[in-house]
């Protein structure tokens, strides 16, 4: 090598080094903090009748049937079913990189608490052909407190 070259070498080697700037990924954005009990409680009274007045420790014990097959965090990954995180204010059968069958993407409709309430009670009569084998929740309160629990849990925030 040259006195030249090496010179030029040191010199963009100083350079690059003095830039600060990694090679790498940039990094994924910040988890948000995980509410607190309070916190949580609060905007369970912020809802809509009847899910302002729900037991969401009762939601979440009803949401361990769910979640074998789903999951409710952001980015979280669809499994048997697809991620619900952000379920509410979507359009059903709507969620990118999920293969839902075709009863649920010709839905039509866009997903609620009326919606979920029916689709929870009885989702193989609610909209026949659809691929979840859950049989239904039959209890009210439970599907009011479940609703609420993911209301909490997917980011929902009132339109």
């Amino acid at each position: 090598m040259t006195m030249r070259a090496a010179t030029i070498l040191i010199g963009a080697c100083a350079l690059l080094a003095g830039c600060g700037q990694k090679a790498e990924a940039p990094a994924a954005p910040a988890a948000a903090p995980e509410m607190t009990d309070a916190q949580k409680a609060a905007l369970v009274a912020t809802l809509p009748a009847p899910y302002n007045t729900a037991d969401i420790e009762n939601g979440k014990r009803k949401f361990g049937l769910c979640k074998s097959c789903h999951t409710i965090v952001p980015g979280g990954a669809n499994l048997t079913g697809p991620n619900l995180h952000g379920v509410f204010g979507r359009k059903a059968g709507s969620l990118e990189g999920y293969n839902y069958s075709d009863a649920v993407k010709a839905a039509g409709f866009v997903w609620d608490g009326e919606h979920l309430d029916k689709w929870l009670a009885e989702p193989r009569t609610f909209l026949p052909g659809t691929k979840m084998t859950f049989a239904g929740l039959k209890d009210p309160k439970d599907r009011v407190d479940l609703i609420a629990y993911m209301k909490v849990e997917s980011g929902y925030t009132a339109p």
